[in-house]
């Protein structure tokens, strides 16, 4: 199996513990990844800290890029990085990335991802929706982008809220590519 090139882009929406079952859901497939980039918007650690209360994000085992380093290597397509996870996607992320709009190292490389046709997955988590949100959607589906709402499913009977993320996480890495252990429906 050819390992993975993954850029993760965690931006300040809320919903940190979904990036942080994401990041130890990584670190469980790592025999699957040659590399992972990660990104936070400037919101992202403030968020995180808040919600939950820690910056374990700084022991994150990924090379973490400037949002504003345009140099990385997934800033182009030439370093066929083949998908991008933006965990959790705030609405301004998505707005920008629907219109085009590379202004930091997150909206660029999603944009390099649509462009080479690649995995681009944005785990969103607002709710209610305007509008303006369904349309900006629509617009990263039709351009090959897969919209990834956090709605955890319930069936696998979660008993914690790490559980309840990872029911999201563990469908995210699925349509990554990933081969991921996991609760499946009506599998023994």
């Amino acid at each position: 199996m050819k390992k993975k090139k993954i850029i993760v882009g965690i931006t300040g929406a809320s919903g940190a513990i979904y990036a942080k079952v994401l990041m130890a859901r990584l670190h469980q497939l790592k025999d699957q990844i040659e590399t992972v980039g990660l990104v936070f918007s400037d919101n992202a650690k403030t968020v995180w800290e808040y919600e939950l209360e820690n910056k374990d994000y700084e022991s994150i085992p990924y090379k973490t890029y400037d949002k504003n380093d345009f140099m990385a290597p997934f800033a182009s397509g030439s370093a066929q990085f083949e998908t991008m996870i933006i965990c959790p996607c705030s609405m301004g992320t998505l707005a920008r990335i629907a219109h085009g709009i590379s202004n930091d190292l997150i909206t660029r490389a999603a944009d390099v991802i649509l462009k080479e046709r690649r995995k681009l997955l944005l785990i969103t988590r607002d709710t209610p929706l305007s509008i303006i949100h369904i349309d900006n959607m629509r617009t990263i589906t039709l351009a090959g982008g897969i919209i990834v709402p956090a709605s955890p499913s319930f069936y696998s009977k979660p008993v914690s809220f790490e559980q309840l993320a990872a029911t999201v996480i563990d469908r995210t890495l699925d349509l990554a590519g990933f081969e991921n252990l996991t609760y499946r429906w009506s599998e023994d």
